[in-house]
């Protein structure tokens, strides 16, 4: 979330259409082309009219790519890492590149066109931007590669099949829910986002906002969206800015791994340790230090491991044959299970699990 635990989902199409005005919670890109002529359209570039052959053998040998935000990030070291274990057990090869930062779009454009001359059999895509890399993922996919995003989607056009952590509706109301009770569903609270082109931090938020207009939340009131960039420092500062510009804050939510421990970090060390509640998405390693000593009652995520596994799966599933990334087709994901593609060429990898004082020793990662 990256990890900064960011794109148009299914789930984002459909509060676009639902909500309509609370569409403006979302980035434009968030929800663009929403409409049915135009998802008909994607299903069509994305499929080229390919027909799947579940009982096709897994091919071997192949080279998947590995295209994350950013190089180095720790949530992003987790989850390729789940990749290319994935990819040695299937007997293919794995490689990864990318920015070193979660911002430089121009610079994740220029990776792809690389991997794209390098003629690798498949890539897996965690998005800076919703549509700025879709020019050079569909050439891509013109010159025969297969495209997997994972954690962050780009549009349906320009991939076959995107991995999601979870749906995003969940991730974005579960995250108010257990802020709710962990603040006892009053006080002002704001958000501390990674970048603001960042699309599933835009989606999930589209849904925090949606979550907190329920009449169980009408003492809780948004006040601030704050911008890490997933950078550590300016998270750390935008979380000291944020508590300066509105001393009273009740909690924080930082749907990104970056941002929810550098805000850790400063709480735990300010006035504001046991009196300003935070949670988020982060990684039990990162935040077992301040679960334990009080700065954080609970937070979640789902298993970065388990996403990059399941993208390289996904990507050999697509290399051969046996999936093309049409609703309803299912596939086999070795230890994590049987997946079935749904709206848009989406699979999403499960709920998250909620970490606190209780289990958090019982998973390192």
């Amino acid at each position: 979330m990256s990890s900064s635990p960011a794109l148009r989902t299914p789930a984002a199409r459909r509060v676009c259409a639902a909500l309509a005005a609370a569409a403006l919670a979302l980035t434009a890109g968030a929800c663009g082309g929403t409409t049915k002529d135009s998802a008909k359209e994607d299903d069509g570039a994305r499929t080229s009219g390919a027909k799947a052959d579940p009982n096709a053998a897994t091919k071997k040998g192949l080279t998947v790519a590995f295209l994350p935000k950013q190089v180095n990030n720790p949530y992003f070291t987790v989850a390729d890492k789940g990749g290319e274990k994935a990819l040695k057990e299937l007997g293919s090869t794995y490689k990864e590149t990318g920015p070193n930062s979660a911002t430089d779009t121009s610079g994740q454009v220029g990776y792809v066109n690389t991997l794209t001359q390098q003629q690798v059999d498949a890539m897996a895509v965690s998005a800076q931007d919703p549509g700025a890399l879709c020019t050079a993922l569909k050439q891509a996919m013109k010159n025969g590669a297969k495209v997997v995003t994972y954690d962050s989607d780009t549009k349906p056009a320009c991939r076959h099949v995107f991995v999601s952590q979870a749906s995003a509706e969940a991730l974005g109301r579960s995250q108010v829910q257990l802020l709710g009770e962990q603040i006892g569903y009053k006080g002002d609270i704001a958000i501390l986002s990674a970048a603001q082109t960042a699309a599933n931090q835009n989606t999930w938020i589209g849904y925090m906002k949606d979550e907190l207009k329920k009449p169980k939340y009408k003492n809780m009131k948004l006040v601030k969206t704050a911008y890490g960039n997933d950078d550590a420092q300016q998270s750390f500062q935008q979380t000291q800015g944020l508590l300066q510009e509105h001393p009273k804050l009740a909690g924080i939510i930082s749907p990104t791994t970056v941002g929810i421990k550098a805000a850790a970090q400063y709480l735990s060390g300010s006035k504001y340790k046991g009196k300003v509640t935070l949670t988020g998405l982060g990684t039990p390693n990162d935040m077992r230090q301040y679960v334990k000593n009080g700065t954080v009652e609970g937070f979640e995520l789902w298993d970065p491991a388990k996403l990059g596994a399941l993208a390289a799966h996904t990507a050999v599933a697509l290399s051969s044959g046996q999936i093309t990334g049409r609703k309803g087709e299912q596939f086999e994901a070795g230890d994590l299970g049987t997946f079935t593609i749904g709206d848009d060429g989406v699979v999403d990898l499960g709920k998250p699990t909620v970490f606190d004082k209780k289990n958090i020793d019982q998973y390192r990662f």
